[in-house]
């Protein structure tokens, strides 16, 4: 376990989880034996461990709907948050999520459940104002030092993602788990929802995907050290930057990639606004190492729950190789935002999302005027 830590604060980390029976190290890129490994507690961690999503839109399907005209984004088109419009320049954003452990470091763990949280907000184009830390933790079993650290990884994401920690909540319960509650603002015209797409308009994704083969390989023994901290590293990325580009090159439909795949969201997308999508399998970027551990069988479970959720409303590409096909739909935590873009602006929008840190940006598909299915996918 590599506890990440910042500069000039190594020597009382280091102390207080030597006091707690941790073993520590101020360089993550080597692999260290943790003492306690948040791994082993889950089962499903990240976003594989979401509900169905077909049992999801079962379980909301007859909820009432709320007939305020100032709610602007709610749950009917399955996007990212909820958008309420409070006067004519300001809008609230308002998301919340959490899930079990991810990875094996508490810090890391810390920083990638609050990056995830947040990007539902830069999803929609709009900047974090306030979060709420959302915690369950075993009252026993685990050090409570292990807790503190994974609440100061999640406050170093929601400080650099602009926001401030204002509270929070917590429950015995095990295995851990850690997320947000948080509030964004933006402006009312200038929301980016799933329900805006255009034929004619490009497909860009600003991040590779294959953390979760990645994350069930390294669970294994099977995945390669360099691949994981690669998966880690992704993961643990901000979309701010994306959320800003996009608003500067005038995106208005928009998604972010987390526990139902790229296909599962990008059908949200489809169908919220009444197009079809087709993605190149071949053109999505995937991380190093997560084709390979597909190949030898690191799938998590959620991607076969994706494929039930999406099948229906998917034509897939007869040559489409069963590797690809799975990394669309493998479980992403914390991945990239998939943007609908005008042709003209396409090439200008990756140069900047790459020049910003998204160096696996790239266009993936197109949106085209709606046809029998969803979702289209060749190779």
């Amino acid at each position: 376990m590599a506890i990440a830590v910042a500069a000039g604060e190594g020597e009382g980390v280091l102390g207080r989880l030597t006091a707690a029976g941790l073993t520590a190290s101020l360089h993550p890129a080597r692999p260290a034996r943790p003492v306690f490994d948040l791994l082993t507690t889950v089962e499903y961690g990240g976003c594989s461990a979401k509900l169905p999503a077909d049992l999801l839109v079962k379980a909301i399907r007859d909820l009432p709907r709320p007939t305020d005209a100032r709610l602007l984004v709610g749950i009917d088109t399955c996007d990212d948050a909820g958008v309420y419009r409070l006067t004519d320049e300001i809008a609230l954003i308002e998301t919340t999520d959490f899930f079990p452990p991810i990875c094996s470091d508490p810090f890391e763990f810390g920083q990638i459940a609050a990056a995830n949280a947040l990007s539902d907000v830069f999803a929609m184009g709009g900047r974090v104002l306030t979060c709420m830390n959302l915690v369950m933790f075993p009252a026993h079993g685990i050090p409570f030092e292990v807790l503190g650290e994974i609440l100061r990884g999640g406050q170093d994401k929601v400080t650099e993602a602009g926001g401030i920690v204002v509270g929070g909540h917590t429950i015995a319960d095990s295995p851990p788990k850690f997320g947000l509650a948080v509030t964004g603002m933006v402006h009312p015209d200038r929301v980016i929802a799933n329900t805006g797409a255009r034929p004619g308009e490009v497909l860009v994704l600003a991040k590779p995907v294959g953390t979760g083969a990645l994350v069930a390989g390294q669970r294994i023994g099977e995945a390669r050290f360099a691949d994981y901290r690669r998966a880690i590293d992704t993961m643990r990325q901000l979309n701010r930057r994306g959320a800003e580009i996009m608003q500067a090159h005038g995106v208005r439909a928009a998604t972010d990639i987390t526990g139902f795949g790229l296909l599962g969201h990008a059908r949200h997308l489809a169908n919220g606004s009444g197009v079809t999508l087709r993605l190149e399998a071949g053109r999505v970027p995937a991380l190093p190492g997560a084709l390979e551990m597909i190949g030898l069988g690191c799938i998590p479970g959620g991607a076969f729950r994706n494929l039930d959720y999406v099948e229906a409303e998917t034509a897939f590409a007869a040559d489409l190789p069963y590797e690809r096909k799975m990394l669309l739909l493998d479980p992403q935590t914390s991945g990239g935002l998939l943007m609908c873009l005008a042709p003209e602006r396409a090439e200008a929008a990756v140069a900047d999302l790459r020049a910003a840190g998204y160096q696996a940006a790239g266009v993936v598909g197109e949106v085209l005027s709606r046809g029998g299915k969803a979702l289209l996918v060749t190779a």
